[in-house]
């Protein structure tokens, strides 16, 4: 059977975009599918994979377009959404997280339908669940 794709793709915006981007293939284990270099060290587009789904991201820029866009930091920590991630050992995810400065805001438990979780806070404030707990399997 073929792999699936995500039609569903997450895009973010980060001041430090080359940060970012270690940290997420750091901590949750992206892939690195496209990077490319914006001026100044910047990021324009990258894309990072994690089995079949995929999020992109690029670094802030001053133009139209990215204004309507704010920061965790520029709300006070607030946030609209989050993404969550589907992980092997969400033990080995956490405890990668912790030790690359991620802020825990759940910590890692049990869940009455079956997944071993947590959520953080990346270096900008961007947050993040992942856990054992796949939507696409068939729960018993």
């Amino acid at each position: 059977m073929p792999a699936l794709n995500s039609t569903v793709i997450p895009a973010h915006r980060y001041r430090n975009a080359p940060a970012a981007i270690d940290w997420l293939c750091q901590v949750f284990g992206f892939e690195r599918r496209a990077v490319y270099e914006g001026e100044n060290g910047t990021i324009a587009h990258a894309e990072l994979t994690l089995g079949g789904g995929m999020i992109m991201l690029g670094s802030q820029k001053d133009d139209e377009y990215s204004s309507s866009f704010k920061t965790p930091e520029e709300l006070g920590g607030v946030e609209t959404r989050s993404v969550y991630l589907v992980v092997a050992d969400a033990d080995a995810a956490y405890a990668r997280a912790v030790t690359a400065r991620g802020v825990v805001i759940r910590p890692l438990q049990d869940t009455p339908y079956g997944s071993r979780e947590f959520a953080v806070k990346d270096l900008e404030g961007h947050s993040w669940s992942a856990g054992t707990y796949d939507p696409w399997v068939k729960q018993e």
